[in-house]
């Protein structure tokens, strides 16, 4: 989500009956999204920053200490570095097929979760799909 609204943060609560998500994770590199990102986040939950952003991330310290939330981030990787995976995988240089085990609707995800921290669920990557 580039930015939180009412109506994401109020979604996100409805799916997770008020709990929030456990572990939110930011690929944006889109700094309004990543000082948003922690209303999304369960009491005790994790925030980790895939994405990079060459500005100050700012929230607002009672609700990140209310949240009692760990805040984690990557390893770097530049804009170039996206540029050329993506251009690997527009040129079919590397198949996908092996690495996206699992696919659900946006609404299914609480359900889809629980099976896939299972052993034999077999994950490897999961798309989830709005």
């Amino acid at each position: 989500l580039v930015q939180a609204n009412e109506h994401s943060v109020q979604q996100v609560a409805e799916i997770t009956g008020g709990d929030y998500a456990t572990a939110v994770f930011d690929a944006t590199g889109n700094v309004n999204s990543m000082n948003e990102a922690l209303q999304y986040v369960a009491h005790s939950g994790q925030l980790i920053f895939v994405g990079l952003v060459k500005a100050d991330i700012t929230f607002h310290d009672p609700e990140f200490h209310k949240r009692e939330m760990s805040i984690l981030g990557s390893r770097n990787a530049t804009r170039e570095d996206f540029e050329q995976v993506l251009s690997t995988l527009r040129q079919k240089k590397l198949s996908m097929d092996g690495y996206i085990t699992h696919r659900v609707e946006f609404d299914e995800l609480p359900t889809a979760i629980d099976q896939w921290l299972l052993s034999d669920s077999h994950v490897v990557k999961a798309i989830v799909e709005l």
